[in-house]
């Protein structure tokens, strides 16, 4: 029996040239042949297409949805409406945070919830909801240009507005897109019925729109100093922490969590998220040490090159009672190599002035 689940554009990626990795159970592209550099530095000037169909979609609907999802989330419906999206947290009662979500306010009583890939069960578990994950594609279209290049074969997904939600429909079959994504850039995603998957993608295509592998998709989050579960978010590791307070719906009487986050802010958080800049092509890696005057004061969780400021890059949690502040100089030992580094804040992209 195959574990392992599969794109329904695997074809069409390995016929353009793409390496496939396991990423959350899924076989997903990582790379085409001009390389995660190449990928990365397109999306920041063009556009480009992810393959994000490895992520979750699991279906709310009927009068007790927005109940359900409310008194289970960390944010606030209420600051949104249908026609909207909107980033929240599933917590566990510890504060931490069991998956990152986007929320599709698709209609009045429907609503789509997008876990990460291997959260999609503990998120049905929590909500309930139906998993229709295996029924469509989704399109991350993203970078300066794509709402252009969309708009020359679905001009009402290009003019869909930022975090906003729209059906659309598209040889007569209906398709919702989102005006969100996971790189800083603007841009789309849309979720496809498979039926039209393989011909949609190759209008993509055809509109100049570039593919763009998980590869680049990791180093332009990073760049725009978005977290990444697993990560920068984790059971372990609240929102208060990763400096996400605003994700936390503070107004609504309840939700799973809420104490120990309550408790979290009353005491003060013993440790932080931080963006740190090395000298150097050398990337900082997952699991360096961070360290102040020869003590060690924190721990990158996320490192790598940076194609547009071309020096490496980090997130990483650092303890408060190291009083350390953006512009502080730190070192990075990665394999026992000391990195010399500054905090900054986040994001790294775009610099602060463009």
């Amino acid at each position: 029996m195959d574990l392992v689940h599969h794109t329904p554009l695997e074809a069409a990626h390995l016929a353009l040239g793409a390496k496939l990795v396991s990423f959350g159970g899924w076989d997903m592209p990582i790379a085409y042949e001009s390389g995660t550099i190449a990928e990365h530095r397109a999306c920041r000037t063009d556009a480009v297409v992810f393959d994000v169909s490895h992520l979750g979609t699991v279906r709310l609907s009927g009068e007790e949805a927005f109940d359900t999802l409310q008194r289970t989330l960390s944010n606030d419906l209420n600051r949104i409406q249908p026609g909207r999206a909107q980033y929240t947290h599933l917590l566990n009662e510890q504060g931490g945070v069991v998956d990152d979500i986007i929320v599709w306010w698709v209609g009045e009583d429907r609503f789509d919830v997008m876990p990460n890939a291997s959260n999609t069960t503990s998120a049905r578990a929590a909500l309930g909801g139906t998993d229709v994950t295996k029924e469509r594609v989704v399109l991350a279209l993203q970078g300066p240009l794509a709402r252009t290049k969309v708009a020359t074969f679905a001009p009402d997904a290009a003019s869909v507005g930022r975090f906003c939600v729209r059906e659309f429909s598209y040889k007569g079959t209906t398709v919702v897109a989102a005006g969100t994504g996971y790189t800083g850039e603007d841009g789309i995603e849309v979720a496809v019925p498979i039926d039209v998957a393989e011909d949609f993608f190759a209008e993509v295509l055809k509109a100049g729109i570039i593919p763009a592998g998980l590869g680049a998709r990791d180093t332009l989050r990073l760049e725009a100093g978005l977290p990444l579960h697993g990560h920068e978010l984790s059971p372990t590791i609240s929102p208060l922490q990763a400096k996400l307070n605003w994700v936390i719906g503070w107004n609504k009487p309840t939700f799973i969590g809420r104490a120990a986050l309550e408790a979290e802010k009353a005491a003060g958080v013993s440790r932080s998220l931080v963006g740190i800049v090395t000298e150097g092509r050398q990337p900082p890696r997952e699991g360096s040490s961070i360290e102040h005057d020869g003590v060690t004061v924190g721990l990158v969780t996320s490192g790598n090159f940076s194609p547009m400021l071309e020096t490496g890059i980090a997130m990483g949690f650092l303890d408060a009672s190291s009083e350390l502040a953006a512009g502080d100089e730190v070192q990075v030992v990665v394999r026992g190599r000391a990195l010399s580094g500054r905090l900054v804040s986040l994001p790294f992209w775009p610099p602060k002035d463009r």
